[in-house]
């Protein structure tokens, strides 16, 4: 128990400090399902690797969330983990998105890690709580250092196995944008801004302030 608590004790104080050298940029839109075979050729046409098929990814992601005294705003970790084949987890916190309106992109510190398969024990040991979960089936392109994913989001369904549930949460796919840099590169939203200008009419890929939202990505 005294390294629960100190492991949780040092992830508070490293966060409360900002102890975390890297940002992630991004632009975020949806497109309907009848229309996603248009962006995936658009896609291929300006990414890198235009030769070869895109990667793709079939993971689930596990959202975990702790309390935190003197705060309102619960610490959430995202889980991802690959079915169907061997991979390691990975470990990803995300900061609380900044929208400025003079930047052309979301941006929010973050931190991920590789871990082992014992890292939701280690965190429910933390006192971290399930928050949500979700699949997320898809493909991913690269351009340059910006990474582009299309991805359907797949319920959960209880009772059944994590590779049998079939059942999407909307009828469209989620387009992400995204970079992440070291602080201080402002110069890379306006490279986002000009590739996100190519993939006009079929996707409108924007900064979404959760906040008025009232949720989290």
């Amino acid at each position: 128990m005294a390294l629960v608590s100190s492991a949780r004790e040092s992830l508070s104080h490293a966060l409360n400090n900002r102890f975390l050298p890297n940002l992630e940029y991004l632009l975020q839109g949806s497109i309907l399902d009848s229309a996603v075979e248009h962006l995936m050729h658009r896609l291929k046409g300006l990414c890198d690797n235009v030769d070869t098929s895109p990667e793709t990814f079939h993971d689930l992601e596990v959202c975990m969330s702790l309390r935190q005294p003197n705060s309102n705003q619960p610490l959430l970790l995202r889980v991802r983990r690959a079915l169907g084949r061997d991979a390691p987890f990975q470990m990803r916190y995300l900061g609380q998105p900044e929208v400025d309106q003079r930047r052309p992109t979301l941006v929010r510190s973050c931190m991920d890690c590789a871990c082992t398969s014992s890292i939701l024990e280690f965190l429910t040991e933390m006192g971290f709580r399930l928050e949500f979960e979700y699949i997320a089936k898809g493909y991913m392109f690269r351009k340059g250092r910006m990474k582009i994913t299309v991805s359907k989001l797949i319920k959960i369904i209880p009772g059944k196995q994590q590779d049998m549930a079939n059942e999407p949460i909307s009828q469209s796919y989620i387009v992400e944008l995204s970079v992440v840099a070291p602080t201080g590169q402002e110069n890379v939203g306006e490279e986002m801004r000009v590739f996100a200008e190519q993939l006009k009419p079929l996707v409108q890929l924007e900064k979404i302030d959760y906040k008025r939202l009232g949720s989290m990505p």
